[in-house]
């Protein structure tokens, strides 16, 4: 597989086509995607931006807000575009990178790109009343949060 640049709205059209779950970024918001190109086809994208909680927006943290493959990607596509964003926001002086997945996920694609556990986040809407929000299933499951950090 080789790193590939794609723009944030390429990334969007591929997640929404492919992913089991989640739609587009908000606003096909980001600060960077890339792709996963196996024999000149793309066969997954990381769209990575900053972080959806508020406290964790330090400008040196960013939140892969969406990974995506599709259904007959390489085996370790996921894990190879995770390293992949890891080593692109270190580039750019980034020194954490964090993401999240439902309880019901294993999580051996994060694992296997070196990150960890870093905590259990309830599941919550994210509304408020002078922050609308619409709502979808995914935010009423438990998440872990992981996390990969320069020492």
């Amino acid at each position: 597989m080789n790193v590939v640049p794609v723009s944030l709205r390429e990334a969007n059209d591929f997640v929404e086509a492919y992913h089991r779950h989640s739609g587009r970024t908000s606003r096909d918001g980001g600060k960077f995607s890339i792709g996963a190109s196996e024999n000149g086809t793309l066969v997954g994208v990381a769209i990575v931006g900053r972080p959806v909680a508020r406290l964790l927006n330090d400008s040196f943290t960013a939140e892969v807000l969406r990974l995506c493959v599709t259904h007959d990607a390489p085996k370790g596509a996921c894990s190879f575009l995770y390293g992949a964003s890891w080593r692109a926001w270190r580039a750019l002086g980034g020194l954490r990178l964090v993401t999240y997945t439902m309880v019901t996920e294993g999580g051996a694609s994060l694992r296997g790109a070196g990150w960890k556990v870093v905590a259990q986040v309830r599941a919550d809407s994210w509304d408020r009343p002078n922050r609308d929000r619409r709502w979808q299933p995914i935010y009423g499951q438990q998440k872990f949060r992981w996390e990969i950090a320069a020492e």
